[in-house]
């Protein structure tokens, strides 16, 4: 068995970096104004493009007219046409009117004998809009009745409608209709689709980056959990010392007063560094994360709260990764604090084994236990469960046969930093 003793600072905590960049709330580019702008666009009527759409119908059937032979443009024509692109206002609000009205004013359109043009894009535009809000069922039987009112009209009831001498449709343009058809409704179909993937990609993101502040508001609890509850227990068996010997041993309080006095500013110092990583995000970290190279620092803390602990080690000592290294590290620390709190002992062992790829913990008190939460019980346990689970391992806490308290660690690790040279173990003492 060996003890270890020494005096290096302290390092801070490590600095949230990237992680800490999600917890911002997302960033639009562009004034404020404008976005305000596009909402009020988006909520209210499309008056701008559906007057473009009903100019280019308009002027697009006065010359689409010429040479098909049927009736030429008056103002029931017009009132037909305005009426199937005006409606179109409605597409966004009322999608099932737009496209039903659409289908049903360019079907009397053309029963009534005037021309084909270009209102067919008029229908085109209801047909998008109903189906990619959803409403497809709307649109596949607008769309089903405009064409079979057109078949009807072109193949047997022309006889009776305008305009006098009309003759039927030729299969090949009937053909061509059908197939506009079918182009309109798969187009519609393939931006639905589309924008339903887009939609669940932008949801799937918008989880992962509330997930990920997730993990780290919970890496911070952890981080501050472990600050705070080693240090605090260290200032309160000192503190008790203190008032115990005020009388009788003025020099012996005056150490304890001075333990309490550098355990509060050590701990003062990680909390201004952890809470520093909210206030600024996107600083570089200003000290390495802390790992087994600080276990001397952990013993000698625990020899002034008044527990004396023995270190041993088996296997060659590997190189650890900074993740690893941390949750070792934040790991023996909470299970000597709880030793502190929740223990009699005053003695404690801490047994490193190194193996290939895996690091092995071993945290053993003689106890009794002082109360009924023996081993610490709340976040405590919790944090280290979840430091070891995060990085695939597990922990085992609980009593021993004789009546001690023991806690197992195991973590796995690969691919070590080539250049990050292995700690050196603690000197042997007698």
């Amino acid at each position: 068995m060996i003890t270890t003793h020494g005096g290096r600072p302290r390092p801070r905590p490590p600095s949230s970096v990237a992680a800490m960049d999600e917890l911002q709330p997302p960033r639009r580019g562009g004034p404020p104004w404008r976005s305000g702008a596009r909402s009020r666009t988006a909520a209210g009527l499309p008056w701008v493009s559906t007057a473009v759409l009903l100019v280019f119908v308009m002027v697009g059937t006065g010359f689409a007219e010429e040479g098909q032979g049927r009736r030429p443009l008056d103002l029931a024509a017009r009132l037909l046409l305005l009426v199937a692109v005006g409606v179109l206002l409605l597409r966004r609000r009322r999608p099932v009117v737009a496209v039903a009205t659409t289908c049903a004013a360019t079907l009397v359109h053309l029963a009534a004998g005037y021309p084909y043009g270009p209102v067919f894009v008029a229908v085109a535009v209801g047909c998008f809009s109903a189906i990619v809000t959803g409403h497809r069922e709307a649109a596949w039987w607008s769309l089903g009745g405009l064409w079979a009112g057109h078949v009807l009209v072109s193949h047997w009831l022309y006889r009776w409608l305008p305009p006098d001498g009309d003759r039927a449709v030729p299969w090949t343009q009937q053909g061509f209709i059908t197939a506009w058809v079918v182009a309109v409704v798969a187009a519609a179909e393939l931006l639905r689709v589309r924008r339903e993937q887009w939609a669940a990609a932008r949801a799937e993101r918008e989880a992962a980056e509330r997930r990920r502040a997730d993990e780290e508001r919970l890496r911070m609890a952890r981080e501050l959990h472990d600050v705070l509850a080693h240090s605090v227990s260290v200032i309160n068996v000192q503190a008790g010392v203190g008032l115990a010997l005020l009388d009788s041993d003025p020099e012996q309080a005056r150490t304890a007063l001075t333990t309490i006095k550098g355990a509060s500013k050590e701990a003062l110092d990680e909390v201004r560094q952890v809470l520093a990583n909210l206030r600024t995000p996107g600083d570089a970290p200003t000290s390495p994360a802390p790992g087994l190279d600080r276990l001397p620092e952990l013993v000698e803390q625990a020899a002034a709260a008044g527990l004396t602990v023995t270190v041993g080690s088996e296997g060659a000592p590997a190189a650890v990764p900074p993740g690893a290294g941390l949750a070792a590290f934040r790991i023996v620390q909470e299970a000597l604090t709880n030793v502190v709190r929740h223990s009699g002992s005053r003695t404690a062992e801490v047994h490193i084994g190194y193996g290939s790829g895996r690091l092995r913990l071993r945290i053993d008190d003689a106890g009794p236990a002082t109360g009924g939460d023996a081993g610490g019980s709340g976040n405590g346990l919790v944090g280290m469960r979840e430091r070891a689970a995060a990085l695939g391992g597990t922990i085992e806490a609980g009593p021993r046969p004789d009546g001690g308290f023991r806690v197992l660690a195991e973590l796995p690790f690969t691919g070590p930093d080539r250049d990050r040279r292995p700690p050196e173990p603690p000197e042997e003492t007698t």
